[in-house]
């Protein structure tokens, strides 16, 4: 995994809120993030697609990140509770354009995801790439990213996730 992201503080009132929408008939879990996207930076969407088969896209507009969809899930494993990192430094995540691809608009990346979800399955977390050390930063009110040490992205929390929505 190999995408570089760039970090700017900002005051946590200013964190934008996400809403969480499932589409019943293909499970795909979205997250949108509200507030303007303004800054420069990649717009388009980059996908990461798992070994198995799973598949996250985040979407980003003039560099910032707009949404996220789990397409296809990952194997998740549940574990009676989930506690995402404490006290997360609120930020403006940034995903510059590439010198060499000023106007890509689409990224893949291939490889592993992992889930792991609370049993309640209201807190998910998702890890890209190899295991490596990580600090998790709050992009938006209940969305975090991982970023490791090189400044690429590990894994995204879900927080406050509804529930898949009951049969009718």
């Amino acid at each position: 995994m190999s995408l570089e992201v760039r970090i700017e503080e900002m005051p946590a009132q200013e964190l934008p809120p996400v809403e969480y929408r499932w589409d019943a008939d293909t499970e795909i879990l979205s997250a949108m993030l509200r507030g303007p996207a303004v800054g420069e930076g990649l717009t388009g969407s980059l996908d990461i697609e798992g070994s198995g088969g799973a598949w996250l896209t985040l979407e980003l507009t003039d560099g910032r990140l707009r949404a996220v969809e789990v397409a296809v899930w990952p194997d998740v494993k549940s574990v009676a509770t989930l506690e995402p990192p404490a006290s997360p430094a609120s930020v403006r995540l940034r995903v510059p354009t590439r010198s060499s691809q000023p106007g890509l608009a689409a990224v893949e990346v291939d490889t592993a995801i992992r889930a792991v979800a609370d049993a309640a399955e209201r807190t998910i977390h998702f890890r890209i790439g190899p295991t490596r050390a990580s600090t998790a930063v709050r992009v938006a009110q209940d969305l975090l990213v991982e970023v490791d040490g090189r400044s690429r992205i590990a894994g995204l929390w879900f927080l406050n996730v509804p529930p898949f929505p009951a049969p009718i």
